[in-house]
């Protein structure tokens, strides 16, 4: 009875990698500094960033878990180099925001990464429920 049981489960996991291109086996995973893929996604962040904070914006990458054609990342931004970014004097309402801690959800498509949503500075939990929104995998948000 125990291997026949085993042997149900297997092959049903099996049909279910099947199903899924082996996706829903997939853990997430936050791609090696100074690889391509993770270029791609803070460059797809980027733009936004830059049209908040003003260009050039580099980022501290305190999280990057990509599954199934989705990355979510939390940033620090800053200028290159380490240089610090001076939200006042941008005019921006800091007493309304978290620092510069910047949420973004990003999606390969096309052959590339396009930014999904994006969050600035919350004071509150911004990416809750962007799996159901955008039909990301929950694994790669925080728990």
């Amino acid at each position: 009875m125990w291997k026949r049981k085993r042997s149900a489960a297997a092959a049903f996991l099996l049909a279910l990698a099947g199903l899924f291109g082996g996706q829903a086996l997939a853990a997430p995973h936050e791609p090696a500094r100074g690889t391509a893929e993770r270029r791609a996604i803070l460059d797809a962040v980027r733009p936004a960033v830059e049209g908040q904070l003003g260009a050039p914006v580099e980022f501290v990458v305190t999280t990057m878990q990509v599954e199934s054609g989705f990355a979510f990342v939390r940033l620090e931004p800053q200028r290159p180099g380490g240089g610090r970014i001076d939200a006042r004097a941008l005019g921006l309402e800091t007493d309304m925001m978290d620092g510069l801690t910047t949420y973004a959800l990003v999606k390969r498509q096309s052959g590339g990464w396009t930014l999904v949503d994006w969050a600035l500075g919350p004071t509150d939990v911004a990416w809750w429920g962007w799996w159901d929104q955008y039909g990301a995998p929950r694994d790669i948000f925080p728990h």
